[in-house]
């Protein structure tokens, strides 16, 4: 008994940690699940006209008689000719004339049409002609003359003429649909395209980081890494206003000044683009994973096959890239799924280049399809599947390690292979800097491309001011009121993430309940499935759930906070659980023996030992929060909006300098963000006696552990 008493609070507390997880992850991304087989819809002709009949069954005879009579002698002209349109397809024939034409032009190629038919069709119409015409415009009053005769669901049917369904109508649709065929074929091109060249460029760099064939690797390593704390669509941005029809390239340099191209015909719009942004965006995650697998490899292998007289592509061939393999499987798979639910990108850049996860924002924001919208979702994960397993396939009997981990190569490469990798590498830290370097610029010029004049307007709320109504310029998207919001729900959700991330990695790795293991996959769910699908899941679990309005909380700050809290946990679980298997769980019991109970043990003694991975589950959910796109750009609202929408929709619309200043804004922000974060940590290092210079303190990048995991 008092066994039970004492384990007690860590069962409340599973229990409430794991209804967390379920009420927030597990039933949003379920219901997108079983929202994608609703194909709920208005009811079919042939339906709708045999629902109409049995309701119109159960009339007296005399008072249905009647009522059909007055019914079809009140019809109006418009009534008439869609009844009979209606009546047609009713009795197995096709209009023959144009349905689109103004209504007394159609009255008079039906009576033409009619007077044409045979007997027997001709009697086939106008029998079908009454139940056509009531099913349209008199459903409603039919309804509640037999309400007391119909069951709730059946009145609800016959009233909206729309019935609850469920199949693979959504799933059938992204194949049987030319253009949500040609948007699947578009994603997976895309996805492939970008795989090739994201994770070939980020391997040659990483081999050259960390075997000796790239200058002032630190240096390089820094700068690679600086779109980590961007908004996802700032290099979408920054590459339109380098290379657009007003690029800075394209048409000031190029058109302008040497006149050698027209930016008209010379630009970077279409599939092109879109690989160039996806490389330039994908490239900092791809380079943590490789380099992480990378440092992990034993340089005396190499030392040693050179020894032995193997060359340079012999080594490369034989030792490094199979010891490589299972990292490049992990880029190759991060890289796709990345495409694949990138839409922002493509957005501004592909214009007549659709792809599947446009189709989803388009899908929500334009339509409210929800139901097309979550198959399509649950679509973009087949692809990304097939490929892992198919990539599992390879290689899955041998093993890729090696007996002393990270202990680096000494050997040189030559000089030919050093100056190419440092140029490689030189390249995209160029444009990366060009890339904060034309935001900046952007955000203090008057009009991208066609007025170079100075000016701070695009920091104001009243943006460029008077006169410039009509052109896009003078918006009320001016200031940066979007950025402190975003900092605002950021600031929100960041502690209390982080907390509850901590309190979550301490259930399931110190009071390991029975379900311990599914409370720590509960929490993954959100890093293993695109962030899309998160979004959607919200709207469809959070709009009035259980039917009840007053629970709804779309349109709210709070289910942004809450979306962005639970959909970064994963960062801060990872970071404690790792932490807390390498902390002797003898100074937990003393302190339970000491009569600590199991809150005060948390904070007190395990909280404590555990701030390096609080900071890290702390920061990633404020980086994230400022500069995450596509979850939340489906729960902003009109009261609620954020920077990196904003952002979105200013460079959707060419507003290059409001997206540029706003931009500025978070980086900025971000920047010191990150500053407070590494003193803090640095400070709690020393005080824990770890050293400025330690290897382990060397090792730690707050912003990169994040994302390697």
């Amino acid at each position: 008994m008092s066994s039970i008493i004492r384990r007690l609070p860590g069962i409340v507390a599973a229990s409430l940690v794991s209804l967390l997880l379920l009420v927030f992850i597990v039933v949003p991304v379920g219901l997108v699940l079983i929202k994608s087989f609703d194909n709920s819809g208005p009811l079919p002709h042939w339906r709708l006209a045999a629902i109409t009949q049995e309701a119109l069954d159960l009339l007296p005879e005399a008072d249905r008689t009647a009522s059909i009579e007055r019914w079809v002698r009140e019809s109006t002209l418009s009534e008439r000719v869609k009844a009979t349109a209606v009546a047609y397809e009713l009795a197995g024939f096709e209009p023959t004339w144009n349905t689109a034409d103004p209504f007394e032009h159609q009255q008079v190629a039906i009576d033409t049409a009619l007077a044409a038919l045979p007997g027997a069709e001709r009697q086939a119409v106008d029998v079908a002609f009454p139940i056509a015409h009531i099913m349209l415009h008199k459903r409603i009053a039919l309804a509640f003359a037999v309400r007391d005769k119909l069951s709730t669901d059946d009145f609800g049917r016959l009233r909206a003429a729309t019935d609850e369904r469920y199949g693979l109508a959504n799933y059938v649709a992204v194949i049987a649909d030319s253009y949500l065929r040609k948007a699947a074929v578009n994603s997976v091109t895309l996805a492939l395209i970008s795989v090739l060249t994201t994770v070939s460029i980020a391997y040659a760099i990483v081999y050259g980081l960390n075997r000796g064939g790239i200058a002032n690797p630190t240096l390089t390593r820094n700068i690679l890494l600086l779109p980590l704390v961007a908004p996802p669509i700032l290099v979408a941005t920054a590459t339109t206003m380098l290379f657009g029809r007003r690029g800075l390239v394209t048409y000031t340099l190029f058109e302008q000044t040497l006149g050698i191209s027209s930016a008209d015909t010379f630009n970077v719009y279409g599939p092109l683009g879109i690989v160039i942004a996806q490389t330039l965006s994908f490239l900092p995650t791809t380079l943590i994973v490789l380099d992480n697998a990378m440092r992990r490899q034993d340089g005396r292998l190499e030392e040693a096959a050179l020894m032995l007289g193997a060359g340079r592509l012999a080594l490369f061939r034989n030792i490094t890239l199979p010891l490589s393999w299972p990292g490049l499987k992990r880029a190759v798979v991060l890289v796709f799924i990345q495409s694949l639910t990138d839409f922002g990108n493509p957005m501004i850049l592909g214009r007549d280049t659709p792809v599947l996860a446009g189709v989803i924002y388009n899908e929500i924001t334009g339509f409210q399809n929800t139901p097309l919208a979550s198959a399509i979702c649950l679509w973009l994960i087949v692809p990304s599947l097939l490929l892992y397993l198919a990539l599992e396939q390879f290689g899955r009997r041998k093993r890729y390690v090696s007996n002393d981990a990270g202990t680096p190569a000494e050997h040189k490469q030559p000089l030919a292979v050093r100056v190419g990798l440092t140029g490689l590498a030189g390249f995209f830290c160029v444009l990366i800097v060009a890339i904060y370097l034309v935001m900046t610029l952007g955000s203090v010029t008057r009009i991208w491309g066609v007025d170079w004049t100075f000016t701070l307007a695009y920091f104001s709320p009243e943006g460029l001011g008077a006169g410039m109504e009509g052109t896009g310029y003078g918006s009320r998207d001016g200031g940066l009121g979007e950025v402190w919001n975003s900092v605002r729900v950021a600031a929100i959700a960041a502690p209390i993430g982080g907390l509850l991330a901590l309190a979550i990695g301490y259930v399931a790795e110190r009071l390991k309940p029975p379900l311990g293991d599914i409370i720590g996959f509960q929490a993954l769910i959100p890093a293993i499935l695109p962030g899309i699908i998160f979004g959607v899941g919200y709207i469809i679990a959070f709009n009035a759930p259980f039917g009840i309005k007053q629970l709804s909380l779309t349109g709210t700050e709070a289910i942004i906070v809450i979306n962005i809290m639970f959909g970064n946990l994963y960062v801060g679980v990872l970071a404690a659980r790792a932490a807390l298997q390498r902390i002797d769980q003898s100074v937990d019991e003393a302190a339970e023996s000491l009569g600590a109970g199991m809150i005060r043990r948390f904070w007190e003694v395990t909280l404590p030992m555990l701030r390096i991975a609080a900071l890290l589950g702390v920061l990633y959910v404020f980086i994230d929060g400022l500069t995450t796109l596509s979850s939340i750009i489906f729960l902003v609202s009109g009261s609620t909006d954020l920077a990196s929408v904003a952002i979105f929709n200013a460079a959707s619309s060419s507003n290059y300098g409001y997206a540029a200043a706003k931009s500025v804004g978070l980086l900025v922000v971000s920047a010191l963000a990150m500053a407070i974060v590494v003193w803090v940590e640095r400070s709690t290092r020393r005080a824990q006696g770890l050293g400025s210079g330690s290897k382990q303190q060397q090792q730690l990048s707050v912003v990169g552990a994040g994302a390697t995991f």
